[in-house]
Formats: C-alpha cells, sequence, structure tokens
C-alpha cells in the first residue's frame, strides 16, 4: 500500500511540474497542467495505454489513502486561501463591486439549476432528489477561482490595474458567497427533511462566531508578532485552531474545507503571522499535498464514459451554459454599474475562471452521492476548458502589443 502510495505521489508531483512549465509558456497557469497531469495518470490516459503501469500508480487499493490524504491537502488549501483573502478589497466601491460578483453567481445559478433540471433523469444517481441535484449543479457552475485568477492577473501584469484590482475584489466576494452556499446545499443534502433548517442555521451562526467572536481574538493576538517571525509553537497552534474548525463544520453537517477556510479569513491578511502561514505551509501544501489531490480527481475522471456524441452534445453544453451564465452575468452587471463594454467584457471572460476550485466542489458532490462519475467527468471538463480559455480571450481583447508591452515590464 505505501509502495503504490509513495509512486503515486512521486509520478504526479513530477508529472505536474513538467506539464505546469509546459503550460506555462502557452499563457496558462501552471495549476492546469497538474489538474492534467493527474487525469493522464488516470483510467483516461495511463489506464488505457498502458494498463500494468497505471495499476502499480493508481491500484484500486491505493485509493482510500490518496483519498485521505486528498481531502487534509484540500482542507490546508482551503485554509491558505483563506489566509490570502484580503478582507479589505471589500471595501471602496462595495456596491458596485458586490453587484457585479452577485450577479456573476445568479445567472449561472440559475442557469445551471434548469440545465440540471433537465439531465436529472439521465445523469443524476439513482435515489438523488432532484432538487438537490439542481442546486448542487447550479453552484459548481457559480465557482470562480480566486487563487486561480490571481496568478492569471499576476502573469498578465495587470493585478495593480484598475481592471486587476476589480475583478480581485469581485472574485473574493463571489467566492464567499459561492462556498456559503455550498456550504448550504451540503446541509441540507446530508441532513434529514427535519435538521436541513437546523444546519443552515448552525452554519450561519458558525459563521457569525467566526468573525463576530473570533476574529478580534485572533487580530489582537496576530499583533504580538508584529514585529517578529512567529515560533513553531505558534504556527502549530493556528494549525490546530484551522483543524479544529474544520471539524466544527464538518460536525455541524457542512464540509470540513468551509471550517478551514473560514479560520483562514479571519487571520489579518497582511499580518507577519499570515506571511509566516503562507511561507512555511503552502509549500508542502502544493507541492506534496495537492498533487494526491489531482491523482485522486484524476482516478476519478473516467473519459472513456462520454461514449458517443450524446455524450459530448451534454458536456459541449455544460461548457456553454457555465460559459455564458459567468460571463452575461458579470457583463450586464458590470454595464449597469456604469463600467464601459471593453472593460465589462475583460471582467467577464476574467470571472470565467474555475480551475481548482471547481474540482474541489466537484469532488465533495462525488464523495457526497449527488452527482454521477460521468457528470463529474463532464463538469471537470468544463473546468479546464473555461480556465484555459481565459487568457486567451482576455488577450485577443486587449491587443497583443499591450501584452508585450507589459511582459518587457514584468520583472524575470
Amino acid at each position: 500500500m505505501l509502495l503504490h502510495l509513495l509512486a503515486a505521489l512521486a509520478a504526479v508531483v513530477l508529472l505536474g511540474r513538467i506539464l505546469g512549465r509546459l503550460f506555462r509558456v502557452i499563457h496558462q497557469p501552471p495549476v492546469i497542467g497538474e489538474v492534467v497531469a493527474g487525469i493522464v495518470l488516470g483510467p483516461s490516459l495511463l489506464g488505457t495505454v498502458w494498463p500494468d503501469a497505471y495499476a502499480f500508480i493508481l491500484p484500486a487499493s491505493v485509493a482510500p489513502s490518496l483519498g485521505l490524504l486528498s481531502q487534509l491537502g484540500v482542507a490546508l488549501y482551503m485554509f491558505l486561501v483563506g489566509v490570502e483573502l484580503d478582507t479589505d478589497m471589500f471595501r471602496g466601491q462595495i456596491r458596485s463591486t458586490a453587484t457585479i460578483a452577485l450577479s456573476s453567481i445568479a445567472l449561472p445559478f440559475v442557469l445551471g439549476v434548469w440545465l440540471a433540471m433537465q439531465l436529472h433523469q439521465e445523469l443524476a444517481p439513482s435515489g438523488v432528489a432532484s432538487t438537490h441535484f439542481a442546486l448542487f449543479v447550479g453552484v459548481a457552475m457559480s465557482i470562480t477561482a480566486f487563487p486561480v485568477l490571481a496568478r492569471i492577473l499576476a502573469d498578465q501584469g495587470i493585478t495593480q490595474t484598475a481592471l486587476g484590482r476589480l475583478a480581485l475584489t469581485c472574485a473574493a466576494i463571489a467566492d464567499v458567497t459561492a462556498w456559503c452556499l455550498l456550504a448550504l446545499v451540503v446541509g441540507v443534502v446530508q441532513s434529514s427533511e427535519g435538521r436541513g433548517l437546523l444546519t443552515s442555521v448552525l452554519t450561519v451562526a458558525f459563521i457569525a462566531l467566526m468573525f463576530g467572536v473570533v476574529r478580534p481574538v485572533v487580530v489582537r493576538v496576530s499583533q504580538r508578532w508584529a514585529s517578529r517571525e512567529p515560533e513553531r509553537g505558534a504556527i502549530a497552534l493556528v494549525l490546530v485552531a484551522a483543524l479544529v474548525s474544520a471539524l466544527a463544520t464538518e460536525a455541524i453537517g457542512v464540509h470540513a474545507i468551509f471550517g478551514a477556510f473560514l479560520f483562514g479569513a479571519v487571520i489579518p491578511h497582511q499580518s507577519v503571522l499570515a506571511r509566516a502561514l503562507e511561507q512555511r505551509v503552502e509549500y508542502v501544501v502544493t507541492i506534496l499535498l495537492l498533487p494526491a489531490f489531482f491523482a485522486f480527481a484524476g482516478m476519478r475522471t473516467e473519459i472513456g464514459l462520454l461514449t458517443g456524441a450524446h455524450a459530448w452534445l451534454i458536456c459541449t453544453a455544460l461548457i456553454a451554459v457555465a460559459t455564458l451564465g459567468k460571463f452575461g452575468g458579470t457583463l450586464i452587471a458590470a454595464r449597469a454599474t456604469g463600467h464601459e463594454w471593453r472593460r465589462s467584457t475583460e471582467l467577464g471572460f476574467l470571472m470565467n475562471t474555475r480551475g481548482l476550485m471547481e474540482l474541489i466542489v466537484l469532488n465533495v458532490g462525488l464523495d457526497l452521492g449527488i452527482i454521477s462519475p460521468t457528470l463529474f467527468t463532464m463538469m471537470v471538463l468544463m473546468a479546464i476548458v473555461t480556465t484555459m480559455a481565459t487568457t486567451p480571450l482576455l488577450m485577443a481583447v486587449q491587443g497583443s502589443e499591450a501584452v508585450r508591452v507589459r511582459a518587457r515590464l514584468q520583472p524575470h
């Protein structure tokens, strides 16, 4: 068991780094290469082309261990996403950015629910209620990958521009809202009819507790390290608190990743403590633990399930509806709040970024039995296509000359 687990980690880390570099050459975020590495090592490619190698690297017996390791990696990753979330961005033009962010969620959510209702009989697992299926697909369609978007903006050299700041703020608000919706949907799905309301109330109460009580305490504690690096004991205590927060949301009936994300979000973004957490925890999580998630997701992505023109037509419809919802919702709200057509179009393309965050949501749905392996595969492809389309579409709107000028200005 350990032999296969180590082989799987070594293979996905190495291939992910190689593909990440190759994807960066074609102006794509490296995380796409890492996601593709997981799929390449799974049954979709390696399992078909070289079954013996696949049986050694990713045998069925390694799935439970890889699954647990990947869940830990995702929980810690979501904790880091919360730490990197700058809540100060929400200030200023809050009405405009909140309108755009909520519209970028509302339209894809509504379209996703509508499409899911059409696909329920064909793609939902047996026994899953149509409302649960539709609500989950609606939320999955609404996700914007804040960390991946930040990387795309940095690669294009526009993080500090008006467009970059607006996109990051809208994505942050949209992600927080979407994760709250996901928490409520998961709570309802996991609970009986009588406990659904209780789970929702407890979730809202937990959020209020984290920001009303825990955050002020964390802010005061973090000031102890305003002028010096936190020691190991402090880092260990913060990680334990993050795991306890994850345990609390798991006990409430929503997913552990939500609690980890919330605790990260209450840590002051600009504090020395936050910087130390990013520097000391990020490498282990992103280089070692997240690849376990990519390998696990790759085992569950079976492109061979998409047989016939009808299946690929549904997959194309998912991509089209997801893109139309995100782009259209953002464009309409941006224009309504006074932004010009070009800025609104650029923002619409940026908000269509999904990437790793979408995979995390989809794995939650598959674990809970809300979506089928076939729909999981279709939506993984949707996440890859929509994320890969972001940079080329943005470059097309902005013009190649502007991109070349920014590239010369970026430090090497």
